[in-house]
């Protein structure tokens, strides 16, 4: 289960980063020190530590809903109603030196949609070689987008992108006809299975969801019925839909080239975060005052519905929690 996201004072008074982070990833957790207690009006710069004090004067502790590396970046989401979603970015600076920001989506710009096909680099490569399936007929030429191609045959999809000769991203291309066909005969499901073996994949529609309503040799509530079950089956699978067979490539490109890129990040965060000192095992949070008041009312105790609960009530909680059933 996640454990507690922990703040407290850095003990070295010399240290421009006067906080420290105990960060609930993994079995043990993960230290850090920071600039600041929460990343409101900027990104903070954290560093490694490397150890967590035996008595650490705690600024806050907060329960996690959730703590997940993805890549190269931690996803913290805190169990409290505002400042509760916030990303941990691991990166790499000029010099080759590694570098952690801490961000929110308040600090963090978004990309804006451009109303045209854009002729960019995808994800910042300056060339992205895609395999196509030898199989495939009528492929992709990619010849608007900055990147080369070469038949190879592939465990699942039509395009596929490799790194260290593994296969880590691939698209599966339909017209609107194969996807109804292949839905129909039950050829989809078995296709979609194949594409959850690898680590990230999609289906690309070349047509409109809407057009899916004006089938005329099948029924299109049947369509539409088989859609959601399969994405409910298979959600790492994603089945996306473009106007036409040019945006569907532009969406293929952008795909590929996102899945190589997270690729590289997927291992540049695992061993960055091999790298950080392990955080000590934490101890019970200390009870509430509302808590305490609940188990006392239960076990005979009285004590008044405001101000501090008396010493000698809370010790008796503290020795009833710790007892065994």
């Amino acid at each position: 289960m996640p454990d507690d996201f922990v703040i407290a004072r850095n003990p070295d008074g010399d240290s421009t980063l006067p906080y420290l982070l105990r960060i609930p990833l993994g079995e043990r957790g993960l230290i850090l020190k920071a600039r600041d207690t929460w990343p409101r009006t900027a990104k903070i710069y954290c560093h490694r530590v490397e150890q967590w004090p035996e008595e650490p004067e705690v600024v806050e502790r907060v329960p996690v809903r959730s703590c997940v590396r993805r890549g190269a970046a931690i996803d913290l989401v805190l169990d409290r109603g505002r400042e509760n979603r916030s990303q941990l970015v691991m990166t790499t600076v000029k010099g080759g030196r590694q570098a952690i920001f801490w961000q929110s989506s308040r600090t963090t710009k978004q990309a804006r949609p451009a109303g045209s096909i854009p002729r960019t680099r995808a994800s910042g490569l300056k060339d992205l070689e895609i395999v196509v399936d030898t199989r495939e007929r009528y492929a992709y030429g990619f010849g608007d987008q900055q990147a080369t191609t070469r038949a190879a045959p592939l465990v699942a999809g039509d395009y596929g992108v490799v790194r260290d000769g593994a296969l880590v991203g691939v698209v599966e291309r339909k017209s609107l006809d194969d996807l109804v066909s292949s839905l129909s005969t039950g050829k989809l499901r078995y296709q979609l299975a194949d594409l959850a073996v690898v680590p990230r994949a999609a289906v690309v529609v070349e047509d409109r969801y809407s057009k899916v309503l004006g089938l005329t040799r099948v029924r299109p509530a049947v369509v539409l019925e088989g859609l959601a079950e399969c994405q409910v089956r298979w959600p790492q699978v994603p089945i996306h839909f473009c106007e036409t067979r040019a945006l569907a490539q532009e969406w293929t490109y952008r795909f590929l080239a996102a899945t190589w890129v997270a690729a590289a990040e997927e291992e540049h965060g695992v061993v960055a975060v091999a790298d950080l000192a392990a955080a000590p095992l934490l101890a019970p949070a200390p009870p509430t005052a509302a808590e305490v008041r609940a188990w006392a009312a239960l076990h005979g105790h009285v004590v008044s519905d405001r101000g501090r609960v008396p010493r000698v009530v809370v010790e008796a909680y503290e020795v009833a929690r710790k007892s065994p059933l």
